[in-house]
């Protein structure tokens, strides 16, 4: 059982691919927590193109270290 944890709400799945699906579907940053891992990110960045994320917002160094 994993945990996907966001200010706002926690949802539970079975395995870890399904914790990363919802975690980018949620697109803000989250804790998902399971099986003795804790993985802290915005998940759903694919790439960054001329220093910004997909969603416009500047991708600076403090970004890289959240």
């Amino acid at each position: 059982m994993y945990k996907v944890k966001s200010k706002t709400k926690i949802i539970e799945v079975t395995t870890l691919d399904d914790a990363m699906k919802s975690a980018k579907e949620m697109n803000e940053l989250v804790t998902i927590e399971g099986h003795g891992i804790e993985i802290i990110g915005l998940f759903g960045v694919d790439f960054v193109l001329e220093g910004k994320c997909p969603d416009g917002s500047d991708y600076t160094w403090k970004k890289r270290r959240r």
